[in-house]
């Protein structure tokens, strides 16, 4: 890099959370209304946190111009893949990304899962006995849900009585690259055979490769972002993610405050065009999930108001980059009712303005909506 932009950089870099946040809203797309298809937008965060369907949809739907629907149609398409990946939770995953990205983290996530069934005599080859037997069921294109694929097997019982269960057969069967999701039955969500959806991959990544395209994506689009951030974000032992960004390095700015070194992509946004902003995030939003530290945007004193201990997110009110409070939609006959609740005292003419970072919301609905 040369010296009079470096010299930039460390001008620009006299950090505080505040910018940090700016970075992050900028990085993460939030800073103003992306042209992005809901594709482009999952494929660029890398994976999108996404059991609760309804908010996950959101999570992409604020970041562009789609509405719901569309967004529906992606997921519904292919083009957006629903599964377990990474920590393991539900997450969105570009359909041009699932198979790599299956295969730098499906192995670890399936270690989990086997430590826990091998007490009962449950192991690879008895998952692989389950697998072959799903990829019949569902062949041909044909999208079950869960209940009607369980059906349709025989499982055995194992040691002391133990019996698997549907949530980590199917589980399993995402991880080891049989299934994924299906096209919605109604409100239910359907498998589907993953190769069905998206056809294997010519040529595959090394490890190594996969892991170092997996911290570049993160970095670029969640950073600025510490080591122990990717860590948590990716499921990945600190000593592993600490390789993969010594690899990367030079792929990567970075910057240092207190000792904690920040990495982030070359191309950063310059927070000096910073916009003042409001948002409506939706639950379990990436802009909160992604980090193992939050204070850069939200108070440690206000953080037990926007999620649990055990890792329920609230839908959150963003004004320029920093959470001032929760929100919560309920679903009308004809309209959406949408209720706030904000962590200080806030006048009424104040609530007025920041009631405008709701309109893309109505917008993406489609419908009506009365804040209460």
């Amino acid at each position: 890099m040369h010296l009079h932009n470096l010299y930039g950089l460390k001008k620009m870099f006299q950090m505080t959370h505040e910018k940090i946040s700016h970075l992050r809203l900028a990085s993460q797309k939030l800073d103003k209304t992306s042209a992005s298809s809901p594709q482009e937008i999952v494929r660029h965060l890398g994976a999108m946190q996404a059991q609760d369907y309804a908010m996950a949809k959101w999570a992409i739907g604020s970041r562009c111009d789609s509405t719901e629907k569309q967004i529906e149609e992606a997921i519904n398409s292919g083009k957006i893949i629903r599964t377990h990946i990474l920590r393991p939770t539900w997450h969105f995953v570009a359909a041009d990304d699932i198979h790599w990205m299956l295969d730098v983290s499906g192995p670890q996530v399936k270690r989990m899962i086997l430590a826990e069934t091998k007490k009962y005599s449950c192991d690879e080859k008895e998952f692989d006995k389950i697998n072959s037997a799903i990829e019949k069921i569902l062949a041909g294109n044909n999208h079950l849900t869960r209940e009607e694929i369980i059906q349709e097997l025989t499982i055995k019982k194992f040691s002391g009585d133990y019996k698997l269960s549907p949530v980590l057969i199917m589980m399993y069967a995402e991880l080891d690259g049989v299934v994924c999701n299906g096209k919605m039955k109604g409100k239910q969500m359907t498998y589907a055979l993953l190769e069905e959806r998206v056809p294997k991959p010519q040529s595959r990544l090394t490890k190594e490769e996969g892991l170092a395209k997996l911290a570049k994506r993160y970095f670029e689009s969640h950073g600025p972002a510490t080591l122990l951030d990717f860590s948590w974000w990716s499921g990945f032992s600190v000593t592993t993610c600490k390789n993969i960004i010594n690899a990367t390095e030079l792929q990567l700015n970075s910057f240092t405050i207190d000792n904690q070194t920040y990495w982030f992509g070359k191309e950063y946004s310059n927070t000096d065009k910073f916009r003042e902003s409001v948002h409506f995030l939706a639950a379990f939003d990436e802009y909160l999930i992604s980090y193992k530290n939050r204070e850069s945007s939200i108070l440690l004193e206000h953080q037990p108001k926007a999620f649990t201990k055990n890792g329920i997110f609230k839908p959150t009110i963003v004004e320029n980059g920093k959470v001032i409070g929760t929100w919560k939609r309920t679903i009308k006959k004809d309209h959406v009712k949408i209720e706030t609740d904000f962590f200080n005292e806030t006048e009424s003419h104040k609530k007025e303005v920041l009631f405008e970072g709701i309109k893309s919301f109505e917008k993406y609905l489609e419908t009506k909506i009365a804040i209460e």
